[in-house]
C-alpha cells in the first residue's frame, strides 16, 4: 500500500475540472450488461473503482474498449458466468449491483459479500428484498445467491430505506422484468437520475425520474445506448473545502450548478466566499465562522459523502459546531485520529461530533479508512503545519482520478511513497 506524504501550510490556488459522477459510473457500467447491444459511456472518471467493475464485467463476458479513458465502449453479447470473481467483489461496494442484471440475463446470481467501505456496517437487504419481490428465490449457498428460475417479474416494491444502490438494483432488475413495476421510496439522488435516463436510452420505459416513485415498463427487448456522465459534485465540494482550508482561491470545473446548489449552501453558512454559476465553482479565500449544526439528509440534503470534509472544514471555523450523519458510523470515528493534529474534536456517539475551532492542526501519520474520511485527511493535513502521511492512498483513489497530479497543479507539495 502506498502513503500521501504532505507538506502542509501552503495556499492552494488555480484551476481543477471534475470528471463523471463516480456514483453513476458503477450502476451505468453494471445497465450494459443488460443488453446484448453495445453501449457507449463518455466522461467517465478514470477511478480504480471502475477499473475494479471493468474487471468483474470482463470476466463475465463483456467486451469492454477504451479502459483508462474517460470513454468506454461495452459489449455484453454474451454472460458466460454467474459467479462474479470474489476477490474483486470484496473491494468494490457496487459490484452489489451485478445482481440484477446476472438474474436477468442468467437467472441466477452468486455475489460474495461486497467491500468497499466499512462493509460489515453496510447490508444489502434492501437490494436483495427488491429482487425477492420481482420473484428471486434465495440459494442456500455462501454469499448472496439467487436464482429466479421462472424469470423476473414485475412488481409493487416498496424500499424499506431510501438507498441509493438499493434503487439502482431495483431499477435494473425491473428493466428485463416481464411486466411493469413501482418502486416506492426510491432515492432520488442525480445518479439515480442518470441511470433512469441511460434506461430510458435503452428503451425502458420510466414515469417518476428524480421523484420517491418510480414507474418502470421494459420493453421486449433492450437496445443499445450513449450516455455522457455530469460531472461528480461531490468531487467538486471536495476541491472547494480543499481551497477553503488551505485559506486559497480554486475555480473547479465540470460538475453542474443544481448540484452544486446543494453543497454550496451549507458551507455558505459557515462563511465560504464561494459562487456557483455556469456549472463552475469559485473559492476565494474566507473568514470560516460555525454554525450551530450540520446535518446531513436524503437528497437534497446535505450529502453524507461531505460530512468528513465539512467535519475537517470546521476545525478552522471560529466557534463551536455540531456535526450529524444521521446515515453512517465509521466516517466520524475515523476523524478522531485528528485529535493527535491538535484539533478540539468530541466524538459524542457513533453519528455526532462536537468540532471547536480555530486550531492551527499539526502534521502526523493518518490512517484513511474509508474513501471520504481519506480525502478530507488529506485535506486536514493540507492544512496543518510540518508533514503528514496518509495511508494508505488506494483508499482515496478509488474515488478520485489524477489526486497527486490535480494537488500539485494548485501548489501542494505532496510526494506518492510505497
Amino acid at each position: 500500500m502506498a502513503s500521501l506524504k504532505i507538506e502542509g501550510g501552503r495556499v492552494l490556488s488555480g484551476r481543477v475540472a471534475v470528471e463523471g459522477n463516480k456514483n453513476s459510473a458503477l450502476p451505468l457500467i453494471a445497465a450494459c450488461l443488460l443488453t446484448d447491444r453495445p453501449c457507449e459511456l463518455s466522461n467517465v472518471p478514470r477511478i480504480r473503482d471502475v477499473d475494479v467493475l471493468l474487471q468483474l464485467i470482463e470476466e463475465l463476458g463483456a467486451d469492454v474498449e477504451g479502459k483508462g479513458t474517460r470513454t468506454l465502449r461495452i459489449h455484453c453479447e454474451r454472460v458466460t458466468g454467474d459467479r462474479p470473481d470474489p476477490v474483486l467483489v470484496g473491494r468494490l461496494r457496487g459490484s452489489v449491483l451485478l445482481l440484477g442484471p446476472l438474474l436477468a440475463r442468467r437467472g441466477v446470481a452468486r455475489l460474495a459479500p461486497p467491500g468497499g467501505d466499512f462493509p460489515a456496517r453496510r447490508t444489502i437487504s434492501t437490494h436483495l428484498d427488491a429482487l425477492t419481490a420481482m420473484g428471486a428465490i434465495p440459494l442456500d449457498e455462501p454469499g448472496h445467491a439467487m436464482h429466479a428460475p421462472d424469470g423476473l417479474k414485475g412488481a409493487s416494491i416498496y424500499l424499506d430505506e431510501a438507498s441509493v444502490t438499493g434503487t439502482e438494483t431495483a431499477l435494473l432488475a425491473a428493466s428485463t422484468a416481464r411486466g411493469p413495476s413501482e418502486i416506492r421510496h426510491a432515492a432520488m439522488e442525480p445518479h439515480v437520475v442518470e441511470l433512469c435516463e441511460f434506461l430510458q436510452a435503452m428503451g425502458v420505459g420510466i414515469e417518476g425520474t428524480g421523484s420517491s416513485t418510480i414507474r418502470v415498463e421494459p420493453p421486449s427487448r433492450l437496445g443499445g445506448a450513449a450516455h455522457r456522465l455530469a460531472g461528480d459534485y461531490i468531487e467538486a465540494g471536495s476541491w472547494g473545502v480543499v481551497a477553503a482550508i488551505t485559506n486559497g482561491d480554486i475555480q473547479v470545473t465540470g460538475a453542474r450548478s443544481q448540484d452544486l446548489e446543494v453543497i454550496a449552501m451549507p458551507l455558505k453558512r459557515m462563511g465560504l466566499n464561494c459562487s456557483y454559476d455556469n456549472d463552475t465553482l469559485i473559492v476565494r479565500p474566507s473568514s470560516l465562522r460555525a454554525v450551530r449544526r450540520i446535518t446531513t439528509g436524503l437528497w437534497p440534503g446535505f450529502p453524507s459523502d461531505l460530512v468528513s470534509l465539512v467535519t475537517v472544514l470546521a476545525t478552522q471555523a471560529e466557534g463551536r459546531t455540531l456535526v450529524h450523519d444521521w446515515l453512517y458510523e465509521l466516517r466520524l470515528f475515523a476523524l478522531e485520529q485528528m485529535s493527535a493534529m491538535r484539533a478540539d474534536l468530541f466524538l459524542c456517539d457513533p453519528h455526532r461530533i462536537i468540532v471547536n475551532g480555530p486550531t492551527k492542526l499539526r502534521g502526523r501519520a493518518l490512517d484513511s479508512r474509508d474513501l471520504r474520511s481519506g480525502m478530507a485527511l488529506i485535506a486536514a493535513a493540507l492544512a496543518a503545519e510540518g508533514e503528514s502521511t496518509v495511508r494508505p492512498l488506494e483508499t482515496v483513489e478509488r474515488g478520485y482520478a489524477s489526486l497527486i497530479e490535480r494537488l500539485r497543479s494548485l501548489g501542494a507539495q505532496v510526494a506518492r511513497e510505497p
